[in-house]
């Protein structure tokens, strides 16, 4: 693995740590807050779930190097994005900056889907 391809994927884990940590932290505020609304407090559970079930893929595709991570992690990104979106569309999209939202969480799951290729295909 050339020098710039571990900086990569050393970066790209510690976006997907940090993205995962800020995740289950959204849900955990929503989760305890006194004043959620019940589709909310989903959405907050979807939200807490995507995060644990992310760094929890990139752990074990650190470990085990099996493809099958890869596939997960893609899977779950694809759940949650259709999951906020859903949510998006529900609440109704008042302004553009709402595409805005789904285009940058969209980048953040790609980001995450991208940290776990690399550390699969490590030397």
């Amino acid at each position: 693995m050339k020098k710039h391809d571990t900086i990569l994927m050393y970066g790209l884990s510690g976006i997907s740590i940090l993205s995962s940590f800020l995740f289950v932290m959204y849900g955990m505020n929503i989760i305890l807050s006194d004043t959620a609304a019940h589709g909310l407090m989903v959405f907050a559970y979807v939200t807490t779930a995507y995060g644990l079930a992310n760094v929890t893929i990139l752990s074990l595709g650190w470990s085990s190097r099996e493809k099958w991570a890869s596939t997960a992690n893609k899977f779950i990104a694809l759940c949650y994005l259709g999951v906020f979106v859903m949510d998006m569309l529900n609440k109704g999209m008042k302004s553009p900056l709402g595409t805005v939202g789904i285009l940058v969480v969209a980048v953040i799951l790609l980001a995450n889907w991208f940290a776990v290729t690399k550390v699969i295909e490590r030397d």
